[in-house]
């Protein structure tokens, strides 16, 4: 059993998140999450949340299209200021994590999930 030391924490984190694909199969991905404390997690989801606010389109049409193209930028955002590495070929960058929220969103939906319960709740099980 390891041993409570308070005041020093970690830098990061691994994780594997698994998730459904769209074949009914379960993918998974070897993670390393950025530390942060829960006060500081609060800090950062209200942070993303006011960075997110926008005013309704001046011609009041609704747009499915710029909602999902926001959804999969504003996920993006997210994981770059929640993950320090990942075990894929392709670089972790803005661009292939909205490849990733794009493609797999329940990939990227499992990832933050899993990020927000370590951080909250202090677990990484499934």
């Amino acid at each position: 059993m390891a041993k409570i030391q308070l005041g020093k924490r970690p830098e990061s984190f691994p994780a594997v998140v698994t998730f459904p694909m769209l074949d009914g199969s379960t993918g998974a991905l070897s993670v390393k999450y950025k530390y942060r404390t829960r006060r500081e997690f609060g800090e950062f989801i209200d942070r993303m949340f006011n960075d997110a606010g926008e005013a309704p389109p001046a011609d009041g049409k609704f747009s499915l299209g710029t909602l999902m193209s926001k959804t999969v930028d504003k996920n993006a955002q997210y994981l770059s200021e929640v993950l320090v590495g990942w075990d894929l070929d392709e670089p972790l960058t803005l661009q292939s994590l909205a490849e990733l929220a794009d493609e797999l969103p329940a990939a990227a939906a499992a990832v933050m999930e899993k990020y927000r319960t370590a951080i909250t709740e202090g677990r990484l099980g499934n």
